[in-house]
């Protein structure tokens, strides 16, 4: 059985806690290395793809394994549709999915030249709009999920 939108929701703000981590050790790593000095440097859309790169190695790795550290703290494992792990394959694939849920209203609000506060209002709506989406799929799926052959299932609560 699928966990609910509330319980996947916390789950989803709990990796971004721990996201903001791993991002900040990343960009650490690449200014240190490639010696950035500000933050307004011409290779920050380097930095961006590195950063792209270290997390769809993160959660390439860990859905391998069938959980991130914050699906295993909300009980949540990750399966493809026979209930089987995934591969590195689908989970690369999976992540690629993900980022529907940020690339749209991005691409189209860098179109349309909004401030950064509208931009964060337009990004915060079509997330909202896009888990909510789930419950009109008949196993509340995300999009995401249902493109990559995966599901989240409840896992086992541990003693």
């Amino acid at each position: 059985m699928a966990p609910g939108l509330w319980r996947r929701m916390a789950c989803m703000t709990y990796e971004s806690m721990l996201l903001f981590g791993i991002a900040f050790g990343a960009a650490l790593l690449f200014s240190i290395a490639g010696q950035m000095r500000s933050g307004i440097d011409d290779r920050r859309p380097l930095l961006i793809a590195f950063l792209a790169v270290v997390f769809g190695i993160y959660f390439a790795w860990c859905w391998t394994r069938g959980q991130t550290l914050a699906m295993r703290t909300w009980n949540i494992r990750i399966v493809d549709r026979s209930g089987r792990p995934l591969t590195q394959a689908r989970a690369i694939f999976r992540y690629a999915c993900a980022w529907l849920w940020v690339l749209p209203p991005l691409a189209f609000m860098a179109s349309v030249k909004l401030p950064a506060g509208g931009i964060a209002a337009g990004v915060g709506c079509w997330v909202a709009a896009w888990a909510l989406s789930s419950n009109f799929h008949p196993q509340r799926q995300f999009l995401h999920d249902v493109l990559a052959g995966t599901r989240l299932v409840a896992a086992p609560t541990r003693a």
